[in-house]
């Protein structure tokens, strides 16, 4: 069992304001998990360990698919990584959040496009804004949680590889095939959505990860003053590590790795604790993902703690085609963790 603190600051009897920061599958997949556990006002708690408010930051970079498509024809941010995060925190999953996932498969202009990308489209066509199209999603999907763009400029990844070249695009850096070392933003230092700022200012708990290192993560990091923002915000703030590696992004690099990168990033220590996993992958995935020459990620416990981050390990793997976090026991080691940690109380920006 993982191990954690054992005091409690009863702070379980109004529920923590966790704010999740990310991108990609990996923090859609988070925050379903985390649905379950979020109580709306008048609501009886169904468990001890309960969220009051649930935000995600999410990154808008991506250029690829019908998001890239959508961007180049309609100059709007991509929608895909939102929408994903909508879906997963909606009501339940009931026709309308099916809808939102479709993706058309005849030929024509349709081919490709996703229903719910088409909506968002729409929808900031009709307000000019993606942050209120994305609001107003969040309405008619009764989501559980706060989705909220990191920036509205329209942003572009350039990323410098581990041979000194320079590659433009979300899309060109995945095809490539040397490893990123630096990630920039193209303009840099774009604005931060106030409502970001204001989520990291009110938030108990922040958490980032699981997901692909640079292009999920890093790139939050990489709009002003959020970085700031969560170093100077009272939250316990929690990196959640991958379970494996990845082409690109983090081949060959522990735990204790993926954190320096962000670090490198942020220009600031901003971890109080990490969750990782040191339950072993099975043969038959460990065989399976050396075909991309990734492995597990080494727990390094003793490097990351060396950073002045906690290490919280345990088993939270979960095996089907591919390795993935066992959401659920993720979720409620995060939760008691949030629970039993005293903080100063923070009365910045509350909702």
């Amino acid at each position: 069992m993982p191990s954690h603190p054992e005091k409690n600051n009863g702070r379980s009897a109004r529920g923590v304001r966790l704010l999740a920061i990310g991108g990609g599958t990996g923090l859609s997949t988070l925050l379903k998990g985390l649905k379950k556990y979020t109580v709306r006002a008048g609501e009886d708690p169904q468990q001890t360990h309960t969220i009051s408010d649930l935000t995600a930051v999410v990154t808008v970079s991506d250029d690829g698919g019908s998001s890239g498509r959508l961007r180049r024809e309609l100059g709007m941010l991509p929608p895909g990584d939102v929408r994903n995060c909508l879906v997963a925190v909606s009501e339940d999953e009931n026709l309308l959040s099916k809808l939102f996932q479709y993706r058309f498969t005849s030929s024509g202009d349709l081919e490709g496009h996703n229903f719910g990308n088409l909506f968002l489209a729409a929808l900031t066509a009709m307000t000019g804004d993606f942050a209120v199209a994305v609001q107003q999603a969040s309405e008619i999907l009764a989501t559980r949680a706060h989705i909220l763009p990191a920036t509205s400029a329209n942003v572009q990844l350039e990323a410098i590889m581990d041979d000194g070249s320079h590659v433009l695009g979300e899309t060109n850096i995945n095809a490539s095939q040397h490893r990123i070392v630096e990630l920039q933003m193209v303009p840099a230092n774009p604005e931060p959505l106030p409502q970001a700022l204001a989520a990291i200012a009110a938030a108990d708990v922040i958490t980032m990860g699981p997901g692909s290192l640079f292009t999920s993560l890093v790139t939050n990091l990489l709009v002003r003053g959020i970085p700031e923002a969560i170093a100077a915000s009272p939250a316990l703030k929690v990196f959640i590590c991958n379970l494996m590696t990845e082409a690109n992004e983090s081949l060959n690099m522990t735990a204790s790795d993926h954190i320096k990168a962000i670090y490198a990033h942020a220009r600031h220590k901003i971890f109080d604790y990490a969750l990782v996993n040191t339950a072993p992958v099975s043969t038959s995935m460990r065989e399976r993902y050396a075909e991309e020459h990734a492995e597990q990620v080494e727990a390094d416990i003793a490097a990351i703690e060396q950073l002045g981050v906690r290490c919280i390990a345990g088993n939270f793997i979960l095996e089907a085609h591919f390795a993935r976090h066992a959401t659920d026991r993720l979720c409620q080691e995060l939760l008691r963790l949030a629970d039993s940690v005293p903080r100063p109380v923070n009365m910045a920006g509350r909702r």
